[in-house]
């Protein structure tokens, strides 16, 4: 679905369209009332505190036993827990809940918006959550089928806001499918473009349409995730919120969002200060992922104490996802603090534990089998580097050049890492010339390097508005074969494109 260095899940909520007495003509009509009291557990399951929320929806239940809202909205509390912890007990044990509920919303008024609406946001949780235990197909015919309700529903009823914007963010996920998965998208009938997505988000995060204002968080859930990752436009992300006022302490779902943002940003400091002031009442989910973002802000830093953090994570951790890069992470740490045999035990794990379902996993297990540790010196820059202390990574390597390492993979990674710093500490001249370099070096090879240059290369000439030289290096990212992360690159050089106006 997006890309990412964790795959974030937008959310979404359901209102009441009529406040007419047209939904309670009869006790036992269904209907769909997001009255104040859904609306109280509504807020409480969002800020991920699921027992809260449905000790209010059990009693909304037994008040207005006919109001299928609250059978919706514990479809949140199953997706959240799910999708962040991944339990295959709980898996097992809550997957049925996908028909039922599927069922009892079709008993509501198939006059209202809301009866299509329900089942396309089931649907597409479902489909998020069968990703993550490995149920792709299931998946990929659940987005489908949201897909095409939400279709269905706006040709029904034009403008309705929870359905453009669910609309408009799935036009997106489409409009980002790299070209080794487009056979799939015809197959399923999914079409999209970035640019019509993208416009439709925008217009209900504006639009003053009852609606479009209670929605308003979701829909900015959507649109900074796909401003940050799609249209990498992540200056004006951040700013979006500072400027939204997004409650980043007591809301664990934005807070979760904001720590994942900075450490893509390389600003894993911000990852750690965010962490560190979220409020820590025991209501909130208890969810391990915050150890695997904690231990990965300190490992971008080199501090010893990501080992804790990490090793705390794989204990509570039940699921599968991010399980081999973190033990390859662990296996790193150790290595640096020159104790091979926890490296190579953690290192062991890696190869038994987990599955291949992400780029970043799939290339954990690659490079394990190879059995070769990495140069400590371009290790410790890449960390520092990829955590933001660009200044640390580069007097790592200060004095160094290609003749300075042995072999040509390590040669190749020297010449992309200094392009990386010289990129991310303005020295954007620099930067090219380097980058230019690692092109030409590894273009035929099997590391990510030179294809990733390529992206930063475009991104360069793209921020300065030569979009036409910006283009020949997306294209040549498009054009590279047969290296690691192929997919996650292209599908990053095919948003740039598009971005760039060449669809």
């Amino acid at each position: 679905m997006f890309a990412g260095r964790y795959f974030s899940i937008p959310i979404f909520c359901v209102s009441l369209l009529f406040a007419s007495t047209a939904f309670c003509q009869a006790s036992a009509q269904y209907h769909y009332d997001f009255d104040s009291t859904c609306r109280k557990a509504y807020d409480e399951i969002i800020r991920l505190k699921l027992d809260a929320g449905k000790a209010i929806l059990d009693a909304e239940k037994k008040a207005h036993p006919y109001n299928l809202i609250p059978y919706f909205l514990d479809n949140y509390i199953d997706f959240f827990t799910l999708f962040f912890n991944e339990d295959p007990a709980e898996y097992q044990r809550r997957k049925s809940g996908q028909d039922q509920r599927l069922n009892l919303m079709k008993k509501g008024d198939e006059g209202s918006p809301f009866a299509l609406y329900t089942r396309s946001v089931i649907y597409f949780q479902w489909a998020a959550v069968e990703i993550k235990f490995g149920d792709r197909w299931d998946a990929a015919w659940s987005f489908r089928r949201s897909f095409l309700a939400g279709k269905d529903n706006l040709q029904r009823f034009a403008g309705f806001q929870p359905s453009m914007m669910l609309q408009g963010a799935m036009q997106v996920a489409a409009g980002t499918i790299p070209p080794g998965y487009q056979w799939l998208s015809g197959l399923l009938g999914i079409k999209g473009t970035i640019k019509d997505g993208m416009q439709i988000l925008d217009g209900v995060l504006t639009n003053a349409d009852p609606f479009a204002q209670l929605f308003h968080e979701e829909a900015a859930f959507y649109f900074i995730y796909l401003k940050f990752y799609i249209l990498n436009q992540r200056e004006e992300v951040f700013e979006f919120i500072r400027s939204q006022h997004l409650d980043i302490r007591n809301n664990h779902l934005f807070a979760y969002l904001a720590a994942n943002l900075y450490l893509n940003n390389q600003q894993a400091s911000f990852t750690e200060q965010v962490i560190q002031k979220m409020n820590t009442d025991p209501e909130y989910l208890e969810m391990p992922v915050w150890d695997l973002e904690m231990g990965y802000a300190k490992a971008d830093h080199l501090d010893p104490a990501a080992v804790f953090y990490l090793e705390r994570f794989l204990k509570r951790f039940k699921g599968k996802f991010y399980v081999k890069e973190v033990l390859q992470k662990l296996s790193w740490i150790y290595y640096l603090q020159g104790q091979p045999e926890k490296a190579a035990r953690a290192r062991s794990r890696l190869l038994q534990m987990g599955n291949t379902e992400t780029e970043a996993d799939k290339q954990a297990m690659k490079d394990a089998r190879a059995g070769r540790w990495p140069n400590a010196l371009l290790l410790k820059a890449r960390l520092l580097d990829d955590g933001g202390y660009f200044h640390e990574a580069l007097q790592m390597i200060n004095g160094k050049t290609s003749s300075s390492f042995t072999g040509p993979a390590d040669q190749l990674e020297f010449a992309y890492r200094l392009g990386r710093i010289y990129d991310a500490l303005n020295r954007k001249d620099e930067a090219l010339d380097v980058y230019l370099t690692t092109i030409r070096l590894g273009q035929h090879r099997r590391e990510y390097y030179a294809a990733r240059a390529a992206l930063q290369t475009g991104y360069i000439y793209e921020s300065r508005g030569d979009k036409k030289t910006a283009v020949l290096f997306f294209q040549k990212v498009l054009d590279m074969k047969d290296h690691d992360y192929k997919n996650a690159l292209d599908q990053k050089a095919k948003a740039a494109l598009e971005r760039c106006g060449n669809e």
